[in-house]
């Protein structure tokens, strides 16, 4: 099986394709030369099995009327704490609706999310998502987050879209949560790897072997960010070096063949 991080500039997507060709995707960000609804089939895939979405802001969707015109969306993952019309008057307060959040609103209205019956196939890899509850205490996109734990053989990914320091705080607050934490070996930058995305108390249960960072050059200071983030993690040997943090920015898209 392959995961990828894939280049999309400041955006998030990543893929998993299993060797049955069973698919999983987090986010469909896009750039001008790197579409998840174009790379996606070119390389075979015709339907996507279980589609999370991380965050809802634009850099997390903006290919979505694209990817859903392209491929069978077989199966929502989202924050589903909160509705449409919640997420609609969220999104208005920064102005108009884009053509992106519109089609994510209509998926939110017409996928029920539930469990597929009988469920895709995908030998040795798990998964567990993990949220904040939209209400008084996270109003914000950033904290209601989906974060994804995804276990494939023995290496584990945490992809927790642009959760920010509040929200790990409660999530931590949690054993179940801090369990899955404990055994990360690959870590993705929450929020790109900006600041605000980062939480030294995440790194004082997982020691990962590698940070990844899905941004592009030079966004809200993430250039300053790697030595810290890198300071948490034991390294892996990559073209011949040992590195502590990749990035789609310095490094293209990352493949895992595992």
């Amino acid at each position: 099986m392959k995961l990828t991080v894939h280049n999309v500039g400041h955006g998030a997507c990543i893929s998993l394709t299993h060797d049955n060709g069973n698919v999983m995707l987090w986010d469909c960000g896009h750039s001008e030369n790197n579409r998840p609804s174009e790379i996606l089939p070119a390389s075979g895939v015709s339907k996507i099995d279980y589609f999370f979405v991380t965050n809802y802001d634009e850099d997390h969707i903006s290919d979505l009327p694209q990817l859903r015109a392209a491929l069978t969306i077989r199966a929502l993952y989202r924050n589903n704490s909160l509705s449409s019309e919640q997420l609609r008057a969220i999104k208005r307060q920064a102005g108009p609706i884009s053509t992106a959040m519109d089609s994510m609103l209509n998926m939110i209205e017409t996928y029920t999310g539930g469990p597929l019956n009988p469920p895709p196939d995908f030998p040795g890899v798990r998964h567990a998502v993990f949220q904040n509850t939209y209400g008084p205490q996270f109003s914000d996109t950033n904290n209601l987050s989906l974060v994804t734990f995804l276990q494939c053989m023995s290496t584990k990914f945490i992809i927790p879209g642009d959760l920010e320091a509040p929200g790990w705080t409660a999530l931590l607050a949690r054993q179940d949560f801090v369990t899955e934490l404990r055994s990360v070996k690959v870590f993705i930058a929450s929020h790109h790897g900006r600041e605000s995305g980062y939480s030294e108390d995440v790194f004082r249960i997982c020691t990962p072997q590698v940070v990844i960072f899905s941004d592009s050059e030079i966004q809200h200071g993430t250039q300053e960010t790697a030595q810290k983030y890198g300071s948490h993690a034991t390294g892996v040997l990559f073209s011949g070096s040992t590195r502590y943090v990749l990035s789609t920015r310095s490094d293209g898209s990352l493949t895992w063949t595992i």
